[in-house]
């Protein structure tokens, strides 16, 4: 029996009406419950049946990319397949590098009506590992076909625990929806390459847990509303919810860049930062002042400069660097990039108990990775030397090509070549362009004959004949 006063009654409860009441409380609150899940599910659905992100989910295409690859001695064509959103009018399409490259020899857009479309390469930044593609318009306006493009969203703006969505291609499966929050909006990775290209060293990265596999590279990470956020890039292969995406906030600078240049322009000194975080007492610096210069690319402004590994910059034209943390590294770097080429560069620098300033003109960013291209007919491969490679491997010049690879039992192979060989000259002529070679070699296609090579190894000059 349970006794309880109120209003200075009393009443006798019977014990199967106490749990009565009881059991009707807790179904009160599941149902309660219940209508709070109700609402948001009519939420979710409200914001997958909005006209924002339908439009987006229009704007999601399939691409399937056929890139020619120089190895051993040959040419080969690799295919495939990733994500891609169309962000203008003219059939711009937005994705990532390491899906399309100047390689691309095939491109085949799948449109949301499940139409393919062929498409051009425009221009990619593997720093960043984005690229632009362009419809065949006159190919779209032909079969009548039509497509919905997707705006940008503020990746600034966004907040840890905000819900987004990653769509795209995982696996072949086109247009797949998952959802997710944003687990960290400045992820940063270190020294991250892309098929021997550099990347990754000029922006922070979104962390999200929207399941992204692969094939859902390149496609867009979008809020509730369908505006782009990020463009999803990548994951870790093992784990769980753990995906990432270039944000917004870069992605529209290159993408406007690469649409109208093809390319992205950027400064470069050659200095390689670190992190202070816990040096700063080693070199009796204030807290979140300078940034610390690890390495200093060989040749580069910054060693002619006479800066050295271990100098601490305190500011850039300026402004006061502040570099304590590995995330805090990509802003720096991307506003000395953003520096017009050629222009001058001015830094406070502290050595030791010294302080002075230095002032150098930039160079223009290049990659790593010249030019590739195979000789099938001599079993060779090879890549234009870029300027970063002279100078590390202390070459005379940026002229001749490296050998990538040879095959067996070809004149190449025969004639004694090897991988990392550097060939500077052809006949007696000095190259000083891939171009050259091409053209010798579509000579002797013609008419077959001896071709004498003059070849860099271990900095000693060999010859070497190719023989028809």
């Amino acid at each position: 029996m349970e006794k309880f006063t109120h209003s200075g009654q009393s009443k006798i409860l019977n014990p199967c009406y106490s749990m009565l009441r009881i059991a009707l409380s807790v179904l009160s609150i599941l149902v309660i419950a219940g209508c709070g899940r109700r609402v948001q599910d009519d939420q979710e659905m409200s914001a997958l049946a909005s006209p924002g992100f339908q439009e987006l989910l229009d704007a999601v295409v399939r691409l399937d990319v056929w890139t020619a690859s120089y190895e051993n001695g040959s040419k080969r064509l690799q295919r495939g397949q990733g994500s891609g959103v169309i962000m203008s009018p003219e059939g711009h399409i937005l994705t990532n590098a390491h899906i399309i490259s100047p390689d691309a020899e095939r491109i085949v857009v799948t449109l949301a009506n499940s139409e393919s479309v062929p498409a051009r390469f425009v221009g990619w930044d593997h720093w960043t590992d984005l690229a632009v593609i362009q419809l065949d318009m006159d190919r779209v306006k032909a079969c009548g076909l039509s497509f919905t493009t997707a705006k940008f969203g503020d990746s600034t703006a966004l907040i840890l625990d905000e819900e987004v969505r990653a769509v795209g291609t995982p696996y072949g499966l086109t247009r797949t929806i998952t959802r997710g929050v944003i687990s960290n909006t400045d992820r940063y990775f270190e020294g991250q390459l892309l098929r021997g290209n550099e990347t990754g060293l000029f922006n922070n990265w979104l962390q999200t847990d929207a399941a992204i596999n692969p094939g859902n590279s390149g496609g867009p990470l979008v809020t509730r509303s369908g505006l782009v956020v990020g463009i999803n890039a990548r994951s870790y292969l093992g784990a769980n919810n753990l995906g990432f995406a270039v944000p917004s906030q870069v992605a529209a600078l290159v993408m406007q860049d690469l649409i109208k240049q093809g390319t992205v322009v950027r400064s470069y000194t050659g200095i390689v930062p670190e992190p202070l975080q816990d040096l700063e007492r080693f070199y009796q610096l204030e807290m979140n002042t300078g940034m610390l210069i690890g390495s200093i690319d060989p040749g580069s402004p910054a060693v002619e400069a006479g800066l050295r590994p271990g100098d601490i910059v305190l500011t850039i034209n300026g402004v006061a660097v502040d570099a304590r943390f590995p995330e805090q590294i990509p802003p720096i770097q991307h506003r000395i990039a953003r520096v017009p080429v050629g222009s001058k560069l001015a830094l406070t620098v502290k050595r030791g108990d010294r302080e002075f300033a230095v002032e150098f003109n930039t160079e223009l960013l290049e990659s790593r990775i010249g030019e590739e291209w195979a000789f099938e007919a001599w079993g060779l491969s090879v890549r234009k030397v870029s300027r970063a490679v002279a100078r590390e491997g202390q070459l005379p010049s940026q002229d001749g090509v490296i050998v990538i690879g040879v095959q067996s039992a070809f004149p190449s192979a025969l004639a004694g070549l090897h991988a990392g060989d550097v060939i500077t000259k052809i006949n007696g002529v000095r190259l000083e362009s891939l171009n050259q070679l091409k053209d010798a070699y579509a000579k002797c296609e013609q008419e077959p004959k001896e071709v004498l090579l003059e070849v860099l190894r271990n900095h000693s000059v060999l010859y070497f004949v190719l023989k028809p």
